[in-house]
Order: structure tokens, then C-alpha cells, then sequence
């Protein structure tokens, strides 16, 4: 049995604009465009799973996928006492600590959740769904979607700052029985600058 996972990241918001770590604010109105204008470039899926942020709930609905199931285990980065503040707003204020954040998977200066958390609960659910079969959408975080890549590549947790994510892009999986494969392709062919 082999299932396939498209990720599809969420449009930009203003938090994205401002390099803002995410208030669970909603997309912006040219966010809002692109989602609808993109719709048309999705697959045909079995089943469409969305992570529990505004943004990408906002999303699905704007891509036409209002049944979507949300799925907790798919939720962004806990960021802690710094959800809602920019990066460049701490990076003056705590230099050591946002330093810290971007070199060591295992640090969580902020009080959230680690990278290397994160990346083990994105991997937990993979692992999980790779024993099921058929097509599924998800609508997840740019940070959810790295750890996932990180996870099909068995690349090194200090990869994960060295991954894009854009807007509204895809990221394709196969796999079965725990073994991925990452596809290079995105589903959308509609790319947003932002």
C-alpha cells in the first residue's frame, strides 16, 4: 500500500510579511486572492487534513477544501513567550537566545517547543500515516512541512533552517511502511512573492 502526502503551505498573512512568529492571525487580502486563484491547480485527493492555525484553515477554505479535518498533531511550532513578536524585535533583545534557537534543534529559549520536538512529532505522524493508503492534502505550516522533508531525507535536524518553504507551495510524499520519498513537484503552479 503506498500513500501519497501533498503538503501545501498556507498564503502569506501579515504575520509572515512582518517575519512575525505566528499569532494565529488571518491571511491578508492578497493571501486570500492567491488561495482562490490556486485552487484549480490542486489533485484530486482521498482525504484533506489542515493544521489548526487561522491561516491554514483560512487557506483550505480559500482553496475550495471546507471539509477539511483538522489535524492537531500538524500544528505549527510552539513558540511560547514569543508567539506574536518579530524576529528582529528579539533578535535585539535576546541575541543569545534567538542564536541559540537557530543553531541548537534542542533549545527552546522561548518556553515553546524545540525543533527537534517538532521534528519528532511530525515524524511520529508520518510514520503513522505511511500505513495507510491513498491521496492525501494536507494544509500545514511552512515549519511542519521542513520537518516533514527533514524526516523523508533522514537529513540532520540543523538542516531545518536551510529549507524554504514559500507560500502556497507543494511539497509531494510517497511512501509506505515508513520508508518516504520526496517529489520534487509542486502541485500549484501559481507561486506568490512575499
Amino acid at each position: 500500500m503506498t500513500v501519497r502526502v501533498i503538503f501545501i503551505s498556507p498564503a502569506i498573512g501579515t504575520a509572515l510579511r512582518q517575519a512575525r512568529f505566528d499569532d494565529d492571525g488571518p491571511l491578508d487580502e492578497g493571501g486570500l486572492r492567491s488561495a482562490c486563484a490556486a485552487a484549480s491547480a490542486l489533485p484530486g485527493v482521498d482525504r484533506v487534513l489542515v493544521s489548526p492555525s487561522t491561516r491554514c484553515r483560512q487557506t483550505a477554505d480559500a482553496l475550495g477544501l471546507a471539509a477539511a479535518e483538522v489535524a492537531p498533531a500538524l500544528r505549527g511550532c510552539a513558540m511560547g513567550r514569543w508567539r506574536g513578536r518579530t524576529l528582529d524585535e528579539l533578535s535585539a533583545e535576546e541575541p543569545e537566545a534567538v542564536l541559540a534557537w537557530l543553531t541548537d534543534p534542542a533549545a527552546a529559549p522561548h518556553g515553546g517547543e524545540s525543533v527537534r520536538q517538532l521534528c519528532a512529532r511530525v515524524a511520529r505522524w508520518l510514520d503513522e500515516a505511511s500505513e495507510s493508503a491513498g491521496r492525501l492534502l494536507v494544509v500545514a505550516e511552512p515549519d511542519v512541512i521542513r520537518a516533514a522533508a527533514l524526516h523523508v531525507l533522514g537529513a540532520p535536524e540543523q538542516a531545518f533552517w536551510r529549507l524554504d518553504v514559500p507560500p502556497l507551495s507543494g511539497t509531494e510524499l510517497t511512501g509506505r511502511t515508513a520508508r518516504w520519498n520526496l517529489r520534487l513537484a509542486s502541485p500549484l503552479t501559481r507561486r506568490e512573492d512575499g
